[in-house]
């Protein structure tokens, strides 16, 4: 366990009053490198997170995930008292963390005019559907959303099949990714340059279509609408999946120019890699579908076993298609402990992803799981400056 006044975040405030996925999670990296994270949840239901996906005990487990390290304070931001608090809280934070929608925290004062007027430092991060201006800007949005409109699920799936969406929240990952680093520039700004806070707009369309811009490029210089094509990707070959002969899986990629022709090699076709159309990596392209068919073919011969000795000995980028047992397991997860099991008062312990980036001297921490809900209610109230009376009377109310 790090110790906390060591790490690079050390003294940092972050008061995150957002739910779900992609606003928090942006919270939840910045509270692994340090930063004290209060987190505003409803009283009685808390954050919708706590209730999705898969449970043991009737405990979710994403939410004891991507609630580590934060502290839960229970207040209803519906009730004008509720709203008073937050701002309390939010006047003492360096970030506030917010995905409501625009005119309901206009309506609730919550906003960023509101908040920077009363504290100019403030750095607000605001993560919405599909971003606070243009004219969907107030509508509700979600990942699948923003995974259908940038293209993501255009591309995806089998040529012939239907556009396919992630099992997973892609969107909302990929969008609490930008949001960390943008909070971290404009705190950067703030206290190097000497900017008042600001208010960082992120939404779930743009983050995931900035990495689809290949489609864009391709369609505004050439005119071509990019397509389906199952796991082939028509910048190099081979580039797919192939089925082994123990009914396992590995994916290749061809990128580097020089791959495909070890591959050839590799494989006991030498005739391929001199074949002059084969050794160039664009006229290679034009007949994919025929170097696939012949890794296709060598592959389903070979165990998985077989096929990566040969391909690692070659230097070949090829690796096995993991299920979540094979990645715990795999030696290089294990060695740089990419999973920690970590104790837990409800579940008595879970296995979670260890903080992913790897820093010089500093490792990101995991004190707790995500808390029970309102645990820290009283603690975080008392550290405003609210009596234990005060405290009583609110709770007595339903507001906290």
């Amino acid at each position: 366990m790090a110790d906390p006044a060591r790490l690079p975040l050390h003294g940092l405030r972050v008061l995150d009053m957002a739910s779900l996925a992609a606003a928090p999670l942006a919270a939840t990296y910045l509270g692994e490198f340090g930063a004290d994270v209060v987190k505003i949840e409803p009283p009685g239901v808390g954050d919708a997170l706590r209730g999705w996906g898969a449970r043991r005990d009737g405990v979710g487990l994403m939410w004891k995930s991507l609630g580590r390290n934060k502290r839960s304070v229970t207040i209803d931001l519906r009730t004008p008292d509720g709203q008073d608090l937050a701002r309390r809280l939010a006047a003492r934070s360096d970030v506030v963390v917010a995905n409501t929608r625009p005119h309901t925290l206009r309506r609730w004062g919550l906003d960023f005019e509101r908040l920077h007027a009363e504290n100019p430092r403030t750095v607000m991060l605001h993560v919405t559907g599909f971003g606070l201006t243009g004219p969907k800007s107030d509508r509700p949005g979600f990942g699948t959303l923003g995974e259908a409109m940038s293209g993501f699920a255009h591309l995806t799936g089998e040529a012939d099949g239907p556009p396919t969406l992630p099992a997973f929240m892609l969107a909302d990952s990929v969008a609490s990714l930008n949001a960390a680093y943008a909070v971290m520039t404009a705190l950067y700004d703030r206290d190097v340059h000497g900017a008042d806070g600001r208010l960082v707009d992120v939404n779930l369309l743009d983050p995931l279509a900035r990495l689809l811009e290949q489609s864009v490029l391709t369609w505004d210089a050439t005119g071509t609408v990019p397509r389906r094509a199952g796991n082939r990707w028509d910048i190099s070959a081979p580039r797919n999946t192939y089925r082994t002969a123990d009914e396992r899986w590995l994916a290749m990629s061809g990128s580097a120019p020089t791959v495909a022709l070890r591959v050839f090699r590799a494989i006991g076709r030498p005739d391929l890699a001199e074949d002059p159309d084969l050794a160039d990596a664009q006229r290679r392209l034009a007949r994919a579908a025929e170097v696939d068919a012949v890794v296709a073919d060598w592959v389903a011969r070979h165990t998985l076993a077989e096929a990566m000795a040969v391909f690692e000995a070659a230097e070949i980028a090829a690796a096995p298609v993991y299920d979540v047992t094979d990645l715990v397991a795999d030696e290089q997860m294990v060695a740089r402990e990419v999973f920690r099991r970590v104790p837990d008062d409800q579940l008595g312990s879970l296995l979670v992803q260890a903080p992913v980036p790897r820093i010089g001297g500093v490792e990101g921490r995991i004190d707790h799981l995500g808390p029970e809900l309102g645990a820290h209610t009283r603690e975080v109230l008392a550290e405003a400056g609210l009596s234990a009376d005060e405290i009583d009377d609110l709770a007595a109310r339903g507001v906290v």
